[in-house]
């Protein structure tokens, strides 16, 4: 990793830095992280706990299973981590890196729960949110939260 990644939730209050290389990074397609994110599938990076440091604020942590603790943000609910307590690992969610194109997932899991429909829907036709796509749609994704921002 030739320099820090960092990231956090979609109103500010949670900010982190990735001290070092990414185990593995996965698309996971289990119901469970279906029903947690509200999206089809949701991918992860894979961290030793150490690694990860929260430098604003902290997830709020919910236990989704016996092994597992999901953390969101209390204040906007996004969702930022899968933490797997056995291993002592942090997963953050890649759509919550300020370059979400930092990491590419590498592999599927949990495909018996993957979405009949997900194929089809990456031919949709496609339009960019711009003024075009309606003037207050543009204009409150321009002005969501930007890295540096206080």
């Amino acid at each position: 990793m030739a320099e820090m990644l960092t990231g956090g939730c979609q109103c500010g209050a949670i900010r982190y830095t990735l001290l070092a290389p990414h185990r593995t990074a996965d698309i996971c397609h289990c119901r469970m992280c279906q029903r947690s994110s509200g999206a089809p599938f949701v991918a992860f990076a894979q961290f030793r706990a150490e690694d990860v440091r929260w430098d604003r604020g902290a997830p709020q942590l919910f236990r989704s299973s016996n092994l597992v603790d999901r953390g969101f943000c209390p204040a906007c609910g996004t969702t930022l981590t899968y933490q797997f307590r056995p291993h002592g690992t942090v997963s953050v969610t890649l759509a919550s890196l300020d370059d979400p194109n930092a990491i590419a997932p590498r592999a599927q899991m949990g495909v018996e729960s993957r979405l009949a429909w997900l194929d089809a829907a990456l031919a949709l036709p496609g339009k960019a949110t711009d003024k075009s796509f309606g003037g207050d749609l543009a204009e409150m994704v321009s002005n969501q939260y930007e890295p540096g921002r206080s």
